[in-house]
């Protein structure tokens, strides 16, 4: 191998001039995605501690701007192949606004927001820089990787800004300038898909997609554990151990219909349409999933005969139901999957009518109930399906 064709010192190339290329994910996006982890635990015990509307608003206003922080890149390196030891610098940085970011969401509505916004600012001029790169060294894309220059460097600076300005001036220009980053994806004549050279890799966005599931489902994980570690394991009666494992068993699911329905499959086509349905879907998914893993900390909270905390089931419900019409979604934006066949509309309504339902009943009965009604919309997402291709597999 020439030098030039090691990881270590290849620039940035566009996947499409490459002879081959694979969909997996690269060692240091996966460790990206690790400071993802502490950002979502610590988004989800801001949500828990700051249960009602100005905290919910909050909490979805942060998530997304992670998500961004998240997704972009992933375009990025889905789009370009780029390895290189300038790449792998930059990353490292990238992994150093996050952290910012992070540990900013405890105080996010006081102090903490001048670094939560320039932890973002920077980021977004570090994307700047790594289409910079791709500019340099693909001539083909001139002109898509001056666009994102632009772009990238321009909200840079205005995010920066609105580190220092008055609250709550502060939040609606940012919130302003958020939506206008993702109008100029989305508008047609503006946005730079209409770049052909703006095509990421489908199987590659598709599997970061699955991971960056696992990560918010699996944060449903720490929120039980940690609540049940800090009221002592040998001080909780049974019926508390036991509500312990459905929570558990319910986030297994939830990753369970998410992987055999949806998970890892590529959009169908390139539309911009698509394109859009297949990434705000996952966005809305992810962030009930969050949801609903705050609300089963609140199972190691209750025994079996007090009526589950209102404001807990209102998002775990709620959330869930979110949940499931994003299944709902994806499932008619991604290739054809033969377990949708079995997982079809019916179903979905049926689970969401059900979460939906159970949020009215939950204050008027003990949570063992609340817990049975809640658990039939979930599992009803897979039972369903499986007894239906059962029966298929039995006549065949």
């Amino acid at each position: 191998m020439a030098l030039q064709d090691h990881p270590m010192w290849r620039k940035p190339q566009h996947h499409h001039d490459l002879e081959y290329t694979h969909d997996h994910v690269h060692w240091a996006e996966l460790f990206y995605d690790l400071v993802h982890v502490v950002s979502i635990f610590l988004l989800g015990n801001y949500l828990s501690q700051h249960l009602n509307f100005d905290g919910f608003l909050v909490f979805c206003g942060v998530f997304i701007v992670l998500w961004y922080a998240w997704g972009e890149l992933s375009i990025f390196n889905s789009i370009y192949v780029s390895t290189d030891l300038w790449h792998r610098i930059t990353m490292s940085i990238m992994i150093c606004t996050v952290m910012f970011m992070a540990a900013a969401i405890p105080s996010i509505d006081g102090g903490g927001w001048a670094y939560f916004a320039l932890g973002f600012a920077v980021n977004r001029a570090l994307l700047a820089f790594l289409y910079f790169r791709a500019r340099r060294n693909n001539a083909t894309a001139q002109c898509m990787c001056s666009e994102q220059i632009r772009n990238f460097s321009l909200f840079a600076i205005i995010f920066a800004m609105t580190a220092f300005l008055p609250k709550p001036y502060a939040y609606w220009v940012f919130a302003l300038a958020m939506v206008s980053t993702q109008a100029l994806y989305m508008i047609p004549r503006v946005s730079v898909l209409r770049y052909e050279r703006f095509a990421p890799r489908l199987g590659h966005m598709a599997e970061r997609f699955g991971l960056l599931t696992l990560i918010v489902l699996g944060e449903g994980f720490f929120k039980l554990v940690v609540t049940l570690a800090q009221k002592g394991i040998d001080k909780v009666p049974l019926d508390i151990l036991v509500n312990f494992v459905i929570g558990g068993i319910s986030i297994f699911v939830m990753c369970w219909i998410y992987f055999d329905f949806v998970g890892n499959g590529k959009a169908r086509d390139s539309k911009l349409a698509t394109l859009v349905k297949w990434w705000l879907a996952h966005l809305v998914l992810m962030i009930c999933g969050v949801m609903v893993g705050v609300a089963l900390a609140a199972e190691v909270k209750v025994d079996f005969w007090e009526p589950y905390p209102t404001k807990y089931a209102a998002i775990g419900c709620f959330g869930l139901a979110g949940y499931i019409a994003m299944l709902w979604v994806l499932q008619n934006v991604i290739e054809h999957r033969v377990a949708n066949d079995f997982g079809r509309a019916d179903v979905r309504v049926f689970g969401i009518v059900v979460a939906i339902g159970c949020f009215f009943v939950v204050p008027h009965v003990p949570s063992i109930v609340g817990n049975l009604i809640w658990g039939t919309a979930l599992l009803s997402q897979i039972v369903i399906p499986l007894l239906r291709g059962w029966n298929k597999f039995r006549k065949e």
